[in-house]
């Protein structure tokens, strides 16, 4: 089975981040994950993200860094998922393709069912947002 490079966005305002659920008539339907897409033929991951904030979301982007990496195996195919940190530079985030948008603290991670892909990002997400506090 072929790998398929797909991009996810970290979008974060203050101290919460966006995720978004995947509409129920789609695969994984009813699961939350971080906007994003595929990697088009001639496209930087940077620019495919950037294309996607816009198609998902009516946003425009700036695509900083990658935070994570996964792969992973779904029965209908394998993808290699990249995190990168994002910035909102012009637009608010409308659900055109999802059927919910939420902004979310670190600490409410495990309230949302996540696409099995995203939740490998879920501990590096902690790590970066959570308040580490020392006893």
């Amino acid at each position: 089975m072929k790998t398929i490079e797909v991009v996810a966005a970290l979008i974060c305002r203050e101290d919460r981040f966006l995720i978004c659920r995947r509409p129920v008539h789609k695969a994984r339907g009813g699961l939350y994950e971080f906007p994003g897409g595929k990697v088009e033929p001639g496209e930087t991951p940077q620019q495919a993200l950037r294309r996607e904030c816009l198609e998902e979301l009516a946003v425009d982007t700036r695509i900083d860094c990658a935070i994570a990496d996964v792969e992973h195996s779904y029965p209908e195919l394998t993808i290699h998922l990249t995190l990168y940190r994002a910035v909102i530079l012009q637009g608010e985030p409308r659900g055109l393709e999802h059927d919910d948008l939420q902004w979310i603290g670190a600490e409410h991670l495990n309230d949302f069912p996540f696409c099995p892909a995203d939740v490998a990002f879920l501990d590096a997400i902690r790590k970066l947002y959570m308040p580490v506090c020392d006893p």
